[in-house]
């Protein structure tokens, strides 16, 4: 899943964001079992940090959906922490069907859930 402009949302910080998810989900999908620990390490971080930016925002502007957004998080987050203990133990087969899985999730949460974050940022800004 590479980047795609068609994800971007107009709002530069979270398409940043967005930008490093992408290539490190990418990067996940062809890495060697050698290096995928490692990377899903790195991937699990930086979503720990998206999503705790992303919570700053969604208070920042009064976020309507808040608590659907941050629950679809911890859900995710909580998803990722599963799948890091067993990478540490030496098992990347399930681990590789969620990075698998990732690219289609991104998708629709980008599409519904930040969509309407990335509105709520520029509509404050608008009125400011």
């Amino acid at each position: 899943m590479p980047w795609d402009e068609r994800f971007a949302l107009g709002v530069a910080d979270m398409d940043a964001t967005h930008r490093e998810f992408v290539d490190l989900a990418d990067a996940l999908q062809g890495a060697p079992d050698a290096e995928f620990p490692a990377l899903f390490a790195r991937l699990h971080e930086h979503t720990r940090l998206h999503f705790e930016h992303e919570g700053k925002l969604m208070k920042a502007c009064r976020f309507p959906a808040i608590g659907e957004h941050n629950s679809e998080h911890l859900r995710v987050l909580g998803e990722l922490a599963h799948f890091a203990r067993g990478v540490a133990a030496g098992r990347l087969v399930s681990a590789r069907q969620y990075a698998q899985a990732l690219p289609g999730w991104f998708a629709t949460h980008l599409a519904t859930m930040d969509a309407a974050l990335a509105g709520c940022i520029k509509q404050k800004a608008a009125t400011q």
